[in-house]
Order: C-alpha cells, then structure tokens, then sequence
C-alpha cells in the first residue's frame, strides 16, 4: 500500500530523529524520578531543567515561570480554570474569541455553567480580531482574556502585544493558547504582555503527551491535579524522556526558526501557484504562519477529503474530525455549513519536500475539476 503524502502538520508533525536521539536515553537507562534524592533522581533533574530553560529561552521567559504538563489542553485547562477559581478571584468574566481552540471554549463554556460570565468576541472575515471590537467586550469585571497566538485551522496570527495591552488596560489577565505558535513565530511573554502561555511539543517535531504552562510570577491560579505538588503545583511524576524530547524541540526549533519560516512559506506560494482551479484562502494570508494553508473552492459542495485518498490532509481541526460539524471557526469567518464541510487544510513544514507539494497541487486540482465538470 502507498502511502498518502502526509500534509497534516497542523494535526501533528513528524518527530525529528534529533529530538528521539535526545530522547533515548531517558526510557531503560535514566528511568530515575527526577524528584528522588538520590543519584538516579539528581540526573533525571539535571535533564528536566535543561529542558525547562531551552523552553523558557524561546519564549524569553525565566525558566522558574515554566511548568511541565500533558500537553496545551491540560495547560489551557489549567491556565483558565486555575485562574477563575484562585483564592481571592472576584472578577468572573471570560473574554475570547470565537475561533479558539475547543479546549479553550469549552473550558469557559463549562465554567459559565457553574457561575461565571463569558464573553465571545466575533473575528472579522479575515480570522482576525478587530480591536475595537475587543475593547469594547472589556470591563472592570473581565477576570481574563484568551486569545490564540496561531490559529490552528487557519494559521492566522493575532496581535498579541497589542490585546496585551487591552486586557491589562482593565486590570485583566491575559492568557495565550500558542499551541500552534510556539517555535514557529517569535514569541516574547515580556514584550507581549502576556500572563499565562500554554504549550505543547508535537506541533514542532516534539513527541506527544508533552506540554508546559508558562505563568508570570505572582499570577495566582489553583492547581487542576492535587498531590505532590511537583510543578508549582502541578503533581505528578515528571516524564524525563518526553521533557527532554519538549526542551530539545525547542532548542532546535529556536536555532532553526528562520529557516523553517522561509522552507514553508516557499512551499506555500510553490502551492498557490501550482492550484490551476479556482480557489480561495480562509484566512488572512499576510499576518499567517505560512505553514497553513486553508482553502475552499467556489462551486465545490462536497467533502473533498474522500475524494484525496493519497493526501493526508484535513478539513479542520483534528480534535473535531471525529464530529462531521462544520469547523467553527470557519464558520465564524462566515462560511456556510456547506462550503466549510469542502474546504482543505493543508499543513506542511520541516520534512515536507517540493516534489510532495508537487503532487499534492496536481491532486487537488484533478479532484476539483472533476467535481466541477460533474455539476457541468
């Protein structure tokens, strides 16, 4: 069986052999608990904060403000329930936009069951926020606002600094999901006034079941898992091996950031310009990582998925794919329920190749035009 060429990085990416080869020896031979005091645990520990500060450093955050965790959804998790729920918190209002990430909207969703306030902020047409709609949304009672440093389905970037900015104007926290944004776009926490930042480490080239929450000194949250207490609250045995796999991900993607960017977005215009049939970009295309391409296609009704068997692609978010909804965020950006259920995202990076893009173009536009003379 051929394999389909695999164009789904914003599903999840390949992991780079250097970021296993860091890893290996973490699993037989270092299996120690870094929290034992002993030799076997002094050595996991020596690992777990190497890792902690090639986080932190990509971020330009002290490594003492990082907490390992499972992933970004137990970050994202942690970040907004920790919060709403942190002795002293009076303010209960949640401000966030309306293309987040399920574990984000939900998490509010649900601590709106239980009492608090919610606010969703519309995006305009190009996935971006329009920052007057946002301050307006803003008041002395908004305990927080999130907001996504990359959007997972459409790859637009949001302008942290200056929503920083606006939620610190009231006297807000504000916390950003860069799941899709860590190690791909220059993040600075000080710069962008950001509190809170989650995390993961399979999106750049990192293995699975591996996250962090950033957290500013002083910003109060309650821990979401209770025990030992191992990451400022956080407990749970650390997992060297997956750690190390996160901090060495890091490092390399801090070495390699520039490159990648100009590898993707080669692709992405080589792509563009390969696509004979008519198409669409959802999602502004200047303020985006260039590694997501989200498209649709004027006359196409159908899902495209199953008719490019040899493309691993999506239509959407992996989390959702399971659901056959049309994704919401396109949706927010005013897509009909049709026309959203056909379009393509496609995610390319570190490993894809020329030739992949190639072939990938030459797909698509043979299902299309197909599809298309079928409805004459």
């Amino acid at each position: 069986m051929t394999m389909p060429i695999y164009l789904d990085y914003g599903a999840t990416t390949p992991l780079d052999p250097a970021v296993a080869d860091a890893m290996a020896p973490w699993g037989v031979a270092g299996f120690g608990n870094p929290h034992s005091a002993h030799i076997w645990g002094y050595t996991a520990k020596a690992a777990v904060e190497t890792a902690r500060a090639h986080v932190a450093a990509l971020i330009n955050a002290p490594a003492e403000a990082i907490a390992f965790t499972s992933g970004a959804t137990e970050s994202n998790n942690w970040a907004i329930k920790g919060l709403l729920t942190a002795p002293g918190q009076s303010r209960r209002r949640i401000v966030t936009l309306a293309t987040e990430h399920s574990s984000v909207l939900e998490t509010a969703q649900y601590l709106a069951g239980i009492g608090a306030q919610l606010t969703i902020v519309p995006v305009r047409a190009d996935g971006l926020v329009d920052p007057g709609d946002l301050q307006r949304a803003l008041a002395e009672d908004v305990a927080l606002v999130s907001v996504m440093a990359v959007n997972n389905e459409i790859g637009v970037v949001q302008p942290l600094a200056a929503i920083g900015a606006l939620a610190h104007s009231v006297g807000a926290v504000f916390h950003v999901d860069a799941a899709q944004g860590f190690g791909k776009v220059a993040l600075d926490v000080a710069a962008m006034g950001i509190d809170l930042m989650s995390i993961t480490a399979h999106k750049i080239h990192g293995p699975k079941g591996v996250g962090a929450l950033y957290r500013r000194p002083f910003t109060s949250i309650t821990p979401l898992l209770h025990g030992g207490g191992q990451e400022d609250g956080r407990s749970g045995t650390l997992p060297t091996a997956l750690i190390v796999g996160l901090g060495e991900a890091a490092r390399i993607a801090a070495a390699r950031m520039a490159d990648d960017t100009a590898h993707a977005l080669a692709l992405r215009d080589a792509l563009l310009a390969a696509l004979s049939v008519p198409h669409m970009v959802n999602g502004c295309l200047d303020r985006r990582w260039p590694g997501n391409l989200n498209l649709h296609f004027p006359g196409v009704a159908v899902p495209l998925l199953q008719r490019l068997p040899g493309l691993a692609i999506s239509s959407g978010s992996a989390c959702a794919a399971v659901t056959g909804r049309a994704s919401h965020v396109l949706t927010a950006l005013g897509l009909p329920d049709w026309q959203a259920k056909a379009c393509l995202r496609l995610g390319f990076g570190r490993f894809t190749t020329a030739a992949e893009i190639a072939a990938a173009a030459a797909q698509i536009n043979a299902v299309v035009a197909t599809h298309l003379a079928e409805r004459g």
